[in-house]
């Protein structure tokens, strides 16, 4: 963070760290304060005129939606974590007014690495339109679960060998909740920009795991971390969901399975900001390649309605101590 104050001429740089690693705090501000005591941070660094950038951490509350940069900035300002409007971008309008710069912990700590062994070693690994090294978070059903460091280029299948998933693996999540789901036919393909992007992470699903409960949780979590801020999310997400528990309750049919099409599409198109627009991904990637995890939960092929508006009735019934033929519904009719 120091070189790219450095770099960008600003003084002052925030980590922003998400309520659920406050046990990360302490332990990161001894870290800071050595650094400031050896010179490397404060005023005049390293005895450089003019080189002056110090680091406060900030703590967050948790939200999903403030790793969008913009929202992570209202959040620094105190305010509620919500994507901004944009244009003016935040190197021109950011924190508190001023030009900001917000980048990864990964991204800066390459910088490090390129400013000590320069531009031309780092761009020796990888491949030739994404060189460097990916941090991959491996999680889920594996021997060995854990960060590991890979060359861009490395393929689905390599990761999988080397954190001993199963060899009947069913699925991998790749770049989280709203990454893309691939299935074992696709694990030849390769962690790139040109192939599958990510932001690290890797959730591993077994042989036992169903992918229909597997979108019903991702779907629970978007509905649960949407900001509220515009409505094609804020309901969007809460449909989803409702959706999924209706099928999972057995009284789904292809309307609604149909219907987690549209919204996965209407949500990408107009939602503010990449949560809304990414929030359908895992239910339409597990439709579209686990569609019999789906099926096998339907119970009529058109539509199978929520409610029974003769069964809503009955405690008026009951309460008016009534059961003539007016107080139930002409269903035939």
């Amino acid at each position: 963070m120091a070189i790219a104050g450095y770099v960008v001429g600003a003084t002052k740089g925030f980590i922003y760290l998400r309520g659920e690693y406050k046990h990360l705090q302490e332990p990161l501000q001894r870290d800071i304060d050595t650094m400031r005591a050896s010179g490397r941070l404060g005023t005049s660094i390293r005895g450089a005129p003019g080189f002056d950038f110090d680091v406060e951490i900030h703590m967050g509350a948790g939200g999903y939606v403030c790793g969008e940069g913009t929202a992570q900035v209202e959040s620094l300002e105190g305010k509620p974590g919500r994507p901004r409007v944009r244009p003016p971008s935040m190197v021109s309008v950011g924190y508190l007014g001023k030009p900001t710069v917000v980048d990864n912990v990964e991204t800066l700590a390459h910088c490090t690495e390129i400013a000590v062994d320069g531009g031309a070693s780092f761009a020796k690994r990888g491949t030739k339109t994404s060189t460097g090294t990916k941090l991959v978070s491996v999680s889920g059903d594996c021997e060995r679960p854990g960060v590991y460091e890979y060359q861009f280029g490395v393929t689905i299948g390599r990761i999988l060998q080397d954190c001993g998933a199963p060899a009947a693996v069913t699925a991998v999540q790749i770049g989280g909740a709203s990454g893309v789901l691939v299935t074992p036919d696709e694990f030849s393909r390769r962690i790139a920009f040109e192939d599958i992007s990510t932001a690290g992470a890797f959730m591993i699903f077994g042989p036992d795991r169903d992918i229909f409960e597997v979108a019903r949780n991702f779907a629970h979590f978007f509905a649960h971390e949407s900001c509220g801020f515009c409505t094609p999310c804020r309901v969007g997400t809460a449909i989803q969901r409702n959706i999924m528990e209706k099928i999972a309750e057995g009284r789904g049919s292809n309307y609604e399975v149909n219907d987690l099409k549209r919204l996965a599409e209407f949500m990408k198109r107009t939602s503010h900001c990449g949560l809304g627009e990414t929030a359908g991904n895992a239910v339409r990637d597990a439709l579209n390649k686990f569609r019999p995890a789906f099926e096998r939960r339907l119970r009529a092929r058109d539509f199978a309605p929520a409610i029974s508006l003769e069964a809503a009735l009955e405690p008026a019934r009951r309460i008016t101590a009534r059961d003539d033929a007016d107080a139930h519904l002409d269903v035939e009719g």
